[in-house]
């Protein structure tokens, strides 16, 4: 990984230095690849299962010349917040709340909040408040598959009924479709390194379930589920390339 992006790196400043575009002046396209990080707080059915949590991802802008934004971008969510964590695993719980392992002790476990997304954008960058033509304004929307569980970190998989395949009948496997709105701002710099976005980014997600069988209801869920997300999100871009506009005008 650490060579991959020396390399990305180098090729970045390659084309760097055999670009003649000045971008302060001249509306550019461009293929954007970045990086991002969100806090993201949960509404909805979610909310009644975990608490905040964040979320890494990266993908690929292509901007055009007209300000136009086409994105592809992957997420991988994370969250250490579980509710109702004793209700779910009540069948394999002693009265105390623990769980005995195979070797007669208290098992020792965790439990996460996992899950990911996948996602198509459209968005256009509004030059308003700001000299550079390819900053500004960023709205975009779009469209995508988000899936979530509840991840039991059992260590060394000591008790069987929390391990493999039995704990898929606790983890809470949903997935859905998602819709996501953003608006915030867009900056592209005079150098490959100095380019970032940032702002607020909303997600509705419409799942269900993805088991057969639920342990603790003792039959699938069948319910449909409303999650809402409300995040800070910031990127990090690295532009590969740029390229003028077919069409050049002077003042």
């Amino acid at each position: 990984m650490r060579k991959l992006l020396i390399i990305l790196l180098l090729i970045t400043f390659f084309i760097q230095g055999r670009s003649q575009s000045t971008v302060s002046d001249t509306t550019l396209s461009a293929f954007i690849p970045f990086f991002s990080f969100s806090y993201q707080f949960p509404g909805g059915d979610i909310a009644e299962r975990y608490g905040q949590n964040a979320t890494i991802g990266g993908g690929f802008h292509y901007k055009t010349n007209k300000n136009w934004l086409w994105t592809g971008e992957i997420n991988f969510i994370f969250g250490n917040d579980v509710k109702n964590a004793e209700s779910i695993l009540s069948m394999v719980q002693t009265h105390d709340g623990y769980i005995i392992d195979g070797n007669g002790t208290y098992a020792l476990y965790a439990l996460y909040e996992r899950g990911f997304s996948i996602h198509a954008k459209a968005g256009k960058v509004i030059p308003v408040l700001h000299s550079n033509p390819n900053s500004g304004l960023f709205v975009s929307g779009g469209i995508g598959y988000l899936m979530h569980r509840m991840k039991i970190d059992n260590q060394h998989h000591t008790a069987p009924q929390i391990s493999y395949d039995y704990a898929k009948g606790y983890d809470r496997l949903n997935g859905g479709v998602v819709f996501s709105e953003f608006v915030g701002w867009f900056f592209m710099g005079k150098t490959r390194i100095l380019n970032f976005y940032g702002g607020i980014e909303l997600q509705q997600a419409f799942t269900k379930s993805r088991r057969d069988y639920v342990f603790d209801l003792m039959k699938k869920d069948t319910n449909k589920y409303k999650d809402l997300f409300f995040g800070i999100k910031i990127g990090w871009m690295i532009p590969v390339n740029r390229r003028m506009p077919e069409a050049y005008y002077y003042y």
